[in-house]
């Protein structure tokens, strides 16, 4: 072989390994550029999952606490029906009790003739009657006269002295009854307590 085939060969053999290390080259500057762009993509695509993941967290939180919300009112609602319901005829025993009051004052006064205490007796029976009806209901007298004075049931009108110790801070005396309406105070009953 020549000099000039062999330098031929060399140079064909250099251009083959230029061309092949130029495509090496290439190749990995593509997969360099390749690898760039990926990570700014991946790095976007980790940032929106992120906020995704935050959104999502932030609008089951809501949903969560629209639920309890909603659990709560329907709960004030059913409370406050059953109040209502406890306590419907309220209202209703408050004006009848002055009707009982002139009743119980009507039985006080003294009658001589036949025709009153006939009237009289009618009188104790209608007062009988609505006495029933009220306890029927749930509406009970507060026990006042010789009881230790409960600002709770009673309402002192007036004091007076006791005459003993054991007098002191008890109710002596009941000018109006007081009545309870289930577990409140309808009316409180107004009365003399000894101090």
């Amino acid at each position: 072989m020549s000099k000039e085939e062999i330098n031929s060969k060399n140079s064909k053999k250099e251009q083959k390994e230029s061309t092949e290390s130029k495509e090496v080259k290439k190749h990995s500057q593509a997969k360099a550029n390749e690898k760039k762009k990926s990570e700014p993509l991946e790095s976007k695509l980790q940032h929106n999952l992120t906020q995704l993941q935050k959104e999502k967290d932030d609008l089951e939180d809501k949903y969560l606490r629209s639920q309890a919300e909603m659990q709560n009112m329907q709960n004030r609602y059913n409370n406050e029906r059953a109040q209502l319901i406890k306590y419907e005829s309220q209202s209703l025993a408050k004006d009848v009790l002055p009707a009982m009051d002139n009743l119980e004052r009507a039985l006080a006064t003294k009658v001589d003739d036949e025709a009153s205490k006939q009237l009289k007796k009618g009188v104790q029976m209608t007062l009988d009657s609505l006495v029933k009806a009220m306890k029927d209901h749930g509406i009970s007298e507060i026990t006042a006269e010789g009881v230790k004075f409960d600002p709770n049931l009673h309402q002192a009108v007036q004091t007076v002295e006791a005459e003993n110790e054991d007098q002191k801070d008890h109710v002596v005396r009941v000018l109006q009854k007081g009545y309870l309406y289930k577990d409140r105070t309808l009316r409180p009953a107004m009365v003399v307590v000894a101090q």
